[in-house]
């Protein structure tokens, strides 16, 4: 067996350090992610003037409920989407101050319009500087009273995320109706981590979509620890289907508050054995890495779609993703990226507006261009396992959140594929 050293969870890290900073009190955050994405989160606090102190296996935030110490700050986003769209909505509640925000050429194209236009209609003052909806934008902060929003969130959940935390430093609270909503299972995440600060969201479903309630009175610092990331296990449970192996993940068991896990139920259901314990999860795969095909909608686990697609050629009949709009407006066009790369490996894929169809053959090596998306890599490395030479044009972009995947990756190759 296999056991696969997982970092700490992206999505979970970047929500903790907002809650944190938000918070009355010192929190401390045990096994953050070490990465572009959240180092560069960490550096925008501190140019907020929030202190944060980072070590290897924690890191200390002390909360400021009443907003950045600065009065001014110009903060550059990298290429973290939960950078560009948490921190301007943290700073909008302060009771004053003129912030901007930028971001690398891969962020300024994705875009936040739902975000901002909901912020205007909490009176906040925003600009953006260049493109409408785009970074670089300007947030000029009076406090936000609170009130009611309705919100289409069916582009990314991280609007209301960050909606969401923004609520209990609002004088009122707020309440906000949800007309469309896309990857709902982080929006779970969100209020999970929101009550362990001492905030909790009420929920219901009405005509007119789903409400979230956020009461107002801040949030309470913690001692919270961050489990691995589930969408990085992925390739490590990918690789045990792809092989006929088996890999185990601690830390990812009943309980798990990614829904990404989830993506081990499309490999059971490709034939792969699946056992979940309170504290990990263990993927077996069917002798020789048989994988049948299956057509599955991936609306909630999108950030796994190019996961599957890169085992899809190995299976034995089609494998059809649907539902995967909202992976055109990620680090790339991710369903056009992923059908790009299979064509160059040889593979013959249909696609549609928001869906990918991947037909089994054999892939022949050729180099992958990952348009700079993490996710490129990480996915087609595990096709590498039963194809090899198949190499990577920006093999680096990975240290947006696993800079050790490649030496991690061939640690498991060997493993799973001995001499």
């Amino acid at each position: 067996m296999t056991i696969a050293d997982i970092p700490g969870s992206k999505s979970i890290t970047a929500r903790a350090l907002f809650l944190a900073a938000a918070a009355e009190g010192t929190t401390t955050l045990l096994r953050p992610l070490h990465s572009d994405d959240t180092e560069g989160f960490a550096e925008g606090l501190t140019a907020l003037g929030y202190r944060v102190t980072r070590q290897a296996a924690a890191w200390t935030i002390e909360g400021r409920p009443e907003g950045p110490a600065a009065a001014e700050a110009e903060v550059y986003c990298r290429d973290g989407a939960t950078t560009a769209r948490f921190l301007p909505t943290l700073v909008a509640a302060a009771a004053r101050g003129t912030y901007r925000f930028d971001a690398s050429a891969q962020m300024r194209r994705r875009p936040v319009a739902p975000l901002t236009r909901a912020l205007r209609a909490l009176g906040v003052d925003v600009r953006h500087d260049d493109i409408e909806g785009h970074h670089p934008l300007t947030v000029t902060a009076h406090g936000v009273k609170g009130g009611e929003l309705t919100l289409d969130a069916g582009e990314s959940s991280q609007y209301l995320t960050a909606l969401l935390m923004l609520g209990p430093l609002t004088a009122e609270g707020l309440r906000i109706t949800v007309t469309r909503l896309v990857s709902e299972p982080y929006v779970d995440i969100t209020t999970t981590m929101m009550r362990a600060f001492g905030v909790e969201v009420g929920r219901r479903d009405t005509p007119e979509g789903r409400v979230y309630t956020v009461p107002p009175g801040g949030y309470r610092a913690a001692a919270y620890p961050v489990e691995p990331d589930a969408s990085t296990a992925t390739y490590f449970f990918a690789a045990a289907a792809l092989t006929g192996r088996e890999v185990t993940v601690p830390g990812l068991g009943h309980g798990a508050l990614q829904g990404d896990l989830r993506f081990v139920e499309v490999l059971e259901r490709m034939g792969a054995t699946v056992r979940t314990d309170g504290d990990r999860t263990t993927v077996t795969g069917a002798a020789a890495g048989q994988l049948r095909g299956l057509t599955v909608n991936m609306r909630d686990i999108s950030d796994t779609m190019p996961t599957l697609a890169a085992i899809a050629p190995f299976a034995s009949g089609p494998v059809r993703i649907e539902d995967v709009y909202n992976t055109r407006v990620k680090e790339c066009d991710r369903l056009e990226a992923c059908a790009q790369n299979l064509r160059r490996l040889g593979i013959e894929v249909a696609t549609g507006r928001d869906w990918i169809e991947i037909t089994p053959g054999v892939p022949s090596p050729a180099e992958i261009a990952t348009h700079g998306d993490h996710r490129m890599v990480m996915s087609f490395a595990v096709t590498s396992l039963r194809t090899p030479g198949i190499t990577f044009d920006d093999p680096g972009c990975v240290r947006k959140t696993f800079p050790g995947f490649h030496a991690a990756f061939a640690a498991l190759r060997e493993e799973l594929l001995p001499a």
